[in-house]
């Protein structure tokens, strides 16, 4: 009988850990101050525009449906401050990654069993999380005119789903 209960509780536990669905919601930064000073040299950090302080408010609302565990985000202004209003609202820091090594952070995303978690990247490092998380060459980098699509990948064990929304 201890036998069948131990093994009843462990297949229960295992069916749990395999069961939860985790999902990434993978966005741009918003528009950019292209005004800035220095802001089309490669290695300047440009803050968001005003239509890009509104475009992350409006994030906000875009993912109203979701419950956020947790918020990454590149170390750039511009993305930080598409973060900051659902930062605000779900109460959960930001945290920052580089864009310089997405395996290994699409590797610590994957330990993240059952969250929903907001990942603010750029046009070409987004499309690229996005494929990592889904094991396969789907989405092409973004033109730079694109701050509108909310990647929304759903991992659950080995099988993994894709939507593209734009707000």
């Amino acid at each position: 009988m201890k036998k069948s209960l131990c093994l009843f509780t462990i297949l229960a536990f295992a069916t749990l850990s395999f069961a939860q669905v985790s999902t990434y919601i993978l966005v741009r930064h918003a528009e950019k101050d292209t005004t800035a000073q220095g802001s089309k040299m490669m290695a300047s950090d440009p803050p968001l525009s005003k239509d890009g302080e509104q475009r992350a408010i409006d994030l906000v609302g875009a993912l109203k449906d979701y419950s956020i565990d947790g918020i990454f985000s590149t170390d750039y202004a511009r993305t930080k401050s598409t973060a900051t209003p659902i930062s605000k609202k779900s109460g959960k820091a930001i945290q920052t990654y580089s864009p310089k090594d997405l395996k290994t952070f699409v590797d610590q995303l994957l330990l993240q069993k059952g969250k929903t978690i907001l990942i603010v990247g750029h046009s070409n490092t987004t499309p690229a999380l996005a494929n990592l998380l889904l094991k396969e060459e789907k989405f092409k980098a973004l033109d730079e005119a694109v701050y509108n699509k909310i990647f929304i990948i759903t991992v659950n064990g080995d099988k993994a789903e894709s939507k593209v929304l734009e707000y």
